[in-house]
């Protein structure tokens, strides 16, 4: 009975069954596109999202470029402030060497001006003493100026040498070669008595004494007086006999007679 029932439903069924299988196809490739185009749109945010990391990861190398780029600028800034630096420790290490070398210069200079004021030790004729730089100097120039036969110049020279410098070390000497420089000028009178200022101021044994008074005897005899001459050559020949001074005054002796 059941089957007498369905029996004029059969059509009706098989048609709807016809036409679902006939639309399964295009249900399925709708299924297809729907996949497909979740699958594309997938893809594309992955590509979004692949693109983005990429575009950050390049950001990020950009950055890094430019602040490996702004070390190698500070670095070569560095080294040009280290250039600079090393050029003025140069220089200065130079100023400081001028600057020592011109100190010494002038220590040197004041120490040579130092000396030049302090009193000096000399020896003249065997006769060690200490002298003003200033006296020194007026000696030599006497000195130098008796060598070059400026007698004029020698006399004035030691006779101020005496009258600054009264209690000279060089009292002996100067006396001794302004004598000298007088008979050069033919003041036999003047020469005479430095001479004989000269014979009572030094000690008898001074190197200088046998020829002070062959001196003597000259002014004497340039002055005429032959006795007093005498009188001198003899006793020179007496008191110092084995010099120079008194082999000269043997022959002045005979040449008086």
């Amino acid at each position: 009975m059941a089957t007498r029932l369905l029996r004029p439903l059969m059509p009706a069924v098989l048609a709807a069954c016809g036409l679902w299988l006939a639309m399964a196809p295009a249900r399925a490739g709708l299924f297809d596109d729907d996949e497909a185009r979740k699958a594309i749109l997938d893809l594309r945010a992955k590509v979004a999202q692949n693109e983005q990391q990429l575009k950050q990861q390049a950001d990020q190398i950009q950055s890094l470029q430019n602040s490996v780029l702004d070390l190698g600028n500070q670095n070569e800034q560095l080294r040009a402030d280290l250039a600079k630096l090393r050029g003025q420790d140069e220089q200065m290490l130079r100023d400081m060497a001028d600057l020592q070398r011109a100190m010494r210069d002038m220590q040197a200079g004041l120490n040579d001006r130092m000396r030049k004021l302090e009193p000096q030790p000399v020896t003249v004729d065997g006769k060690t003493f200490t002298v003003d730089p200033e006296e020194k100097a007026a000696f030599e120039d006497a000195m130098n100026s008796l060598r070059g036969g400026d007698f004029d110049r020698a006399a004035a020279s030691l006779n101020s040498l005496l009258k600054r410098f009264p209690n000279t070390g060089y009292g002996d000497a100067a006396r001794y070669w302004l004598g000298n420089a007088q008979y050069g000028q033919r003041d036999y009178k003047g020469s005479l008595a430095t001479f004989k200022a000269f014979l009572a101021a030094a000690a008898p044994d001074h190197p200088r004494a046998a020829e002070a008074m062959l001196a003597v005897a000259n002014c004497q005899a340039e002055l005429k007086d032959t006795k007093g001459a005498k009188r001198t050559l003899e006793d020179l020949i007496k008191r110092y006999p084995q010099t120079e001074a008194a082999h000269a005054a043997k022959e002045r002796l005979v040449a008086l007679k």
